[in-house]
């Protein structure tokens, strides 16, 4: 067993050995370098920021009941289709139908007692203009008459209140739309306090919806109304949806994050942003989570070449026997021709990450050098080789990269 393993640690070494040499050449130089180009085309490049948020429906009303009560019937289920006005649920009335009757026999009394009192006192009315009677009766005349209105006022409201308690038995659909949610069942007590308690939530149009997405303060500055968004839910991976930015929410959220290997917290302030999208095939549901790709900055059939092309920088190690004319430039992108490896100095514009745009220095179908290839590493493999290393294109060279060189 020993000797098996001994052998197989041999064999390993060697293999691994003849790769290296391989790789590198050998004394036959079996490996080469070649350059990979690709042409300065024209494109769309966009600037964009991401974001998560939640779907909801453009419109959703949540129904409930200003009444305390026992819920007695119910005509709707989740996902029904509802008409505005349709009977969804029905309150048990019978407390109600009480207060409203006792309402209504205080009214009546209190009718009763304000006709006797007008009659009494057009009566007296006319009787003092004639001095008839004393100033005092008809003082207490008037009195009478002013209690028993503001008393006939008082039940009509009570009344009033009453009938409305009784029509708030009889629950119906606000508005045209389907049932999201139903939070109470036949025979559940529901008590009015403070709060409306809520018994179904109904939203208006599934076909048009919504992403409110949570924006970083850092990134909010360059979102605008009417911005094109792509976005995409775990339930369809491969489906990219399309929205538009319709409000910026000017109140802000302010949540904590914290390390789990530091005792520090970091206040993270995002601001909300509503994005509609349409929703034919309603594939997008009520509180699915959507990633956001919102465009902050758009330019078409613009000169673009990219990234890899402004990281690439020719080494003299890997040139061979090519020249090599650089130039002084912060951004420079380079051709190969009769072996010669020439700088461009290019102004930039903007990058989408892949891409970048190119302002002036350079023109439509020039080829320029991506990247280094070795060929032959090993049998049927190219291996990409970044010259000095990939950097942003964004960031100026290395000290001494600007100097101008001729090998």
């Amino acid at each position: 067993m020993e000797k098996k393993k001994i052998i197989l640690t041999t064999a390993v070494a060697v293999v691994v050995v003849a790769g290296g040499f391989w790789m590198l050449g050998g004394p036959e130089g079996k490996s080469t370098v070649d350059f990979a180009t690709e042409a300065v085309t024209k494109g769309n490049v966009s600037n964009f920021i991401t974001a998560t948020g939640t779907i909801e429906p453009v419109t959703e009303v949540e129904v409930g009941t200003q009444v305390s009560g026992i819920i007695d019937k119910i005509y709707v289920d989740y996902n029904s289709v509802v008409k505005k006005g349709e009977l969804i649920a029905e309150m048990d009335k019978v407390t109600l139908q009480s207060e409203l009757q006792s309402a209504k026999a205080t009214y009546d009394g209190n009718k009763a007692e304000y006709d006797y009192q007008k009659k009494l006192y057009d009566r007296n009315r006319k009787l003092h203009e004639k001095q008839l009677i004393s100033d005092t009766d008809y003082e207490e005349t008037v009195y009478n008459f002013q209690r028993a209105q503001s008393a006939l006022e008082q039940s009509k409201a009570a009344l009033a209140k009453a009938e409305r308690n009784l029509s708030y038995a009889t629950i119906t659909s606000p508005i045209d739309g389907v049932v999201t949610s139903r939070d109470v069942e036949e025979g559940q007590t529901v008590a009015s306090g403070f709060e409306t308690p809520t018994l179904f939530t109904i939203a208006a149009d599934l076909t048009k919806m919504q992403v409110v997405a949570d924006v970083d303060e850092a990134d909010i500055a360059g979102v605008e109304e009417g911005a094109r968004v792509t976005f995409t839910v775990d339930a369809y991976p491969d489906d990219v949806f399309e929205g538009v930015v319709r409000q910026i929410r000017l109140g802000s959220t302010n949540s904590t994050s914290s390390s789990s290997s530091t005792t520090t917290s970091t206040t993270v302030v995002t601001y909300e942003v509503v994005i509609t999208a349409d929703n034919p095939d309603l594939k997008l549901k009520p509180r699915l989570t959507a990633n956001a790709t919102i465009y902050t900055l758009t330019k078409d059939n613009v000169l673009t070449v990219p990234n890899k092309a402004l990281r690439f920088t020719p080494n003299k190690d890997i040139v061979g026997g090519r020249k090599i004319n650089d130039c002084q430039s912060s951004h420079k992108v380079w051709t190969l021709d009769n072996n010669t490896f020439t700088a461009h100095p290019v102004k930039i514009g903007i990058t989408d990450g892949s891409k970048t745009e190119i302002v002036s220095g350079i023109t439509e179908n020039t080829p320029v050098v991506t990247e280094t290839v070795v060929k032959g590493a090993m049998p049927g493999m190219e291996e990409p080789f970044a010259g000095e290393g990939e950097r942003s294109p964004f960031m100026p060279g290395p000290p001494g990269s600007n100097k101008k060189k001729n090998k």
